[in-house]
């Protein structure tokens, strides 16, 4: 019985020590920076900013307008026509302010639809790596705060390579 439980024992610690994991890193968001397709993505997203900007001027424009309009006539404005007033600029003021809002929403929506195709094509070579290579796991250093990474772990210079990209040159 003893050697019964002794080898499984041992074969249980076996598996254990088989099973060990190979972690790797990389820098995702200095590779995305330097593919070429990041250039048409900024491009296309600050002219659907600037889209959105215009849209978002003309209804400011008109609460100004109203606004600057009310400020000229509110002495002569009966208490009623007043508050009539407020009431319309106060949902203007709303319009507005949501409007913005939306904006912002619908800007980091189209920055994802973007940024998409280009996270598929490096997340693909990511990928390939990673099972070439025997990674179980791959690790994104920027906004993470690692103490120690082994430089011999790090997949950028790979991915970079796969992909046909060059670091930049440093100026001294």
């Amino acid at each position: 019985m003893k050697s019964k439980i002794t080898i499984l024992f041992i074969l249980f610690i076996s598996t254990i020590s088989l099973a060990q994991t190979k972690v790797g890193t990389i820098n995702s968001d200095y590779l995305l920076a330097l593919m070429p397709e990041n250039k048409i993505v900024a491009e296309r997203s600050q002219a659907y900013g600037a889209k959105l900007d215009s849209l978002f001027s003309i209804k400011l424009n008109e609460y100004d307008s109203k606004l600057k309009n009310y400020q000229e006539k509110q002495k002569e404005l009966t208490e009623e026509n007043r508050n009539v007033l407020i009431a319309e600029l106060t949902k203007l003021d709303s319009e507005v302010k949501r409007y913005q809002q939306n904006g912002n929403k619908l800007m980091e929506l189209k920055q994802d639809e973007l940024m998409r195709p280009l996270y598929k094509k490096l997340m693909g070579v990511i990928n390939q790596i990673a099972k070439q290579d025997g990674y179980t796991q791959i690790l994104k250093t920027s906004g993470n705060q690692f103490v120690f990474i082994d430089e011999n772990f790090d997949i950028t210079k790979q991915v970079m390579q796969k992909l046909g990209l060059k670091a930049p040159e440093v100026k001294k």
